[in-house]
């Protein structure tokens, strides 16, 4: 996350990061941030993440990022929020769970239209424009449910 941080720094973003307290305790905080917010705990990291975003984009990372890119789309399928959630796929790195993503829609535990609500593409620039184009499906999980 701090290689992800000073890139953008360095192409002139601002960066704000929000960590929970126990980290900083262990010294993992990055504090050449334009904006370090320290929290209580994940809960609330989570929170004022996404509160923050105006988009969630998981880069090639570990269950932590599985954790939170599917928790923030779960929240978009049930109309929470109507913010993009995409994937880097970077040399492929999200191929074998794209390919279970689409065995769940086969197997009826996911709406198509709630899979495609996902971009996914290789290349920074092709994701930030299909990020910018992301329109929300007009139907959440529980409204429309005839949808397939």
């Amino acid at each position: 996350m701090a290689t992800v941080a000073d890139a953008a720094q360095t192409a002139g973003g601002e960066v704000i990061g929000v960590i929970p307290q126990s980290l900083v305790e262990r010294e993992v905080a990055h504090t050449g941030l334009d904006d370090l917010r320290v929290v209580g705990s994940m809960h609330e990291r989570k929170a004022l993440m996404a509160e923050l975003s105006d988009a969630f984009v998981a880069l090639p990372g570990g269950i932590g990022t599985l954790e939170e890119i599917f928790e923030v789309w779960t929240w978009g399928q049930l109309g929470s929020h109507s913010k993009p959630c995409a994937f880097l796929n970077t040399q492929g790195f999200y191929n074998r769970l794209l390919d279970f993503l689409d065995h769940v829609v086969e197997e009826a535990f996911l709406k198509p239209v709630h899979r495609g609500m996902i971009p996914v593409e290789e290349k920074p620039d092709a994701l930030l424009d299909a990020v910018r184009r992301y329109q929300p499906p007009s139907a959440t999980k529980w409204i429309g449910r005839d949808e397939r």
